[in-house]
């Protein structure tokens, strides 16, 4: 088979969950993404709100089972030797949909190639086909060399060495009512949180457990402090949130964002400001962005108002803000494909 070749990695990826405007939830799912020539494959795929087979939380077996496939060690899940890339974040359903493509040895080396969206047991690859996608010639030995770091060195039931991590957040504010309701809200999309007053009274070997650390706008610089000081101790790096403000949506899209691991390079939504009227949206590739007001009222109730939700080429992006939506304490939600960022709305 004729094509050029090309590099494979892997690297940490996320769906960002979140709870949206309309009232559902998005599942958070970390998962580890394919890198063809250095690029995430899944930016080739525009818009498209899938992960791929080698996510964390699903146990080591199956795990292992993925891993083996792709290495051509298992038997191919598809008729045709078809094998699934990417599939449904919520569920493994075929009837979802799933990008999936042909793997097959070609002497030394792995070659991916005929990438369609199937939904079915066959496939059309003259009406599902991904005709700029691939084919892709892989090294066989770097191939084999990037999937192999995810298997256990000896026990099968042991948790692959290189997945993500868990994902568990450690909630700190004086307002106990609202960070249950955040926590309530966590949980559902599958982030684990703990709510504390004092994180220097848990053991180092829990706070081991988090993530991330969320400071309520009333905890001070001195408890700050000894927060930080007691991770320090227990030798876990973890990642800090001041939140903006008492709105569930806006303080989950931080956490999430807080979550991201991920290289810089692997974005897709890199920047997001509001101000003068207008917001600065930046993305690195083609996608679909929602952007989503959040405005407190005089009552300190919650409004939302969607500003956006359209196809965005990469570079930056103004886009105008509704004054109504927008007007007094305020802020924004921008949503694409694995990544998620909030911010303040500030008035001139």
């Amino acid at each position: 088979m004729s094509a050029p070749y090309a590099t494979f990695g892997l690297a940490p990826a996320m769906r960002a969950g979140g709870v949206l405007a309309n009232g559902d939830h998005q599942v958070h799912r970390d998962f580890m993404d394919f890198l063809v020539d250095g690029r995430p494959l899944l930016f080739r795929l525009s818009d498209l709100d899938a992960v791929s087979p080698l996510a964390s939380d699903v146990p080591p077996a199956i795990f292992t089972t993925h891993v083996r496939r792709l290495l051509l060690e298992a038997e191919a899940p598809l008729a045709g030797g078809r094998y699934v890339i990417y599939g449904c974040p919520e569920c493994e359903s075929l009837e979802c949909g799933a990008v999936t493509a042909v793997i097959e040895r070609d002497g030394t080396d792995i070659v991916w190639r005929d990438f369609a969206w199937q939904t079915y047991e066959s496939v059309d690859l003259e009406e599902g086909g991904y005709r700029d996608i691939g084919p892709y010639r892989f090294d066989g030995e770097q191939y084999r060399r990037e999937l192999e770091r995810l298997l256990p060195a000896a026990d099968e039931a042991a948790p692959p060495a290189q997945a993500p991590a868990g994902r568990r957040v450690l909630l700190i504010g004086a307002r106990a009512a609202g960070l249950a309701r955040l926590a309530a809200a966590l949980r559902t999309i599958g982030i684990g949180a703990d709510i504390t007053a004092d994180a220097a009274q848990v053991p180092g070997e829990e706070l081991r457990a988090y993530r991330a650390v969320l400071f309520g706008r009333a905890v001070g610089d001195p408890e700050r402090t000894a927060v930080r000081e007691a991770f320090g101790r227990a030798g876990t790096d973890v990642a800090y949130v001041d939140g903006l403000a008492p709105v569930v949506p806006v303080l989950v899209a931080q956490i999430e964002h807080a979550l991201d691991r991920g290289a810089p390079a692997q974005h897709r939504l890199v920047r997001l400001d509001a101000a003068g009227g207008t917001a600065a949206v930046e993305v690195t590739s083609p996608c679909r962005v929602t952007l989503v007001a959040y405005r407190l009222d005089l009552l300190s109730r919650t409004r939302a108002h969607e500003l956006f939700n359209g196809f965005l080429e990469p570079g930056e992006h103004r886009i105008p803000l509704d004054a109504g939506a927008v007007k007094g304490r305020s802020f924004l939600v921008a949503r694409t494909t694995g990544s998620v960022l909030a911010a303040p709305v500030v008035h001139r």
